[in-house]
């Protein structure tokens, strides 16, 4: 009996990882371009939405796929592309750093009532992480001084980041107690 249930929670995870990665699909598709080339999406309210449902593990994987369908050239990233030149190319480092982002979240979330403070901390070092990831890819490949990546791929997405990652919390914590709550937890 013990074995149906690990294998019924297997694929009750597995599918909450497609769930996630089909909403970070969807949310892709909502973009808005930028002056500087480095496009406005909600991939991150995704990404932090799944993270927060989720927790670490589950939403890197989701992540994950999300990137691997990109890659092999799947029109899931921003304006229905994808293939490996979007991994190579100035805004690559954001979707590359997508999985570590929905780690270092998820694992804030897992670990919240441990350490207080801990989801808001995972939160920024997410953020952050995805940022730093991102600039330097796009410095390197434009052959911009940082001061250009933080202006063009930084400051005009705070405001909305903020937003955004209210959005998730917003959403996200009701989501993951009621799953809870009905005996469907994701981890």
């Amino acid at each position: 009996m013990k074995h149906e249930n690990k294998e019924s929670l297997s694929i009750q995870n597995i599918c909450y990882v497609g769930l996630f990665t089909a909403v970070i699909v969807i949310m892709a598709q909502i973009s808005i371009p930028m002056p500087a080339g480095v496009p406005m999406t909600m991939q991150t309210f995704a990404i932090t939405l799944a993270a927060i449902i989720l927790g670490a593990k589950l939403s890197t994987m989701a992540t994950f796929i999300y990137i691997l369908l990109g890659a092999v050239g799947l029109p899931v990233l921003a304006g229905f592309s994808g293939g490996i030149s979007k991994f190579v190319g100035p805004t690559g480092g954001f979707l590359i750093s997508f999985p570590i982002m929905a780690f270092i979240i998820g694992f804030a979330v897992d670990h919240r009532k441990a350490f207080k403070g801990a989801f808001v901390v995972g939160l920024i070092a997410g953020t952050v992480v995805n940022y730093v990831i991102g600039v330097a890819m796009f410095c390197v490949l434009t052959k911009s001084p940082v001061s250009v990546g933080i202006t063009a791929c930084v400051l005009p997405f705070i405001p909305t980041a903020i937003i955004k990652a209210i959005l998730a919390s917003v959403i996200g914590f009701p989501i993951r107690n009621r799953l809870k709550v009905m005996g469907l937890c994701v981890n």
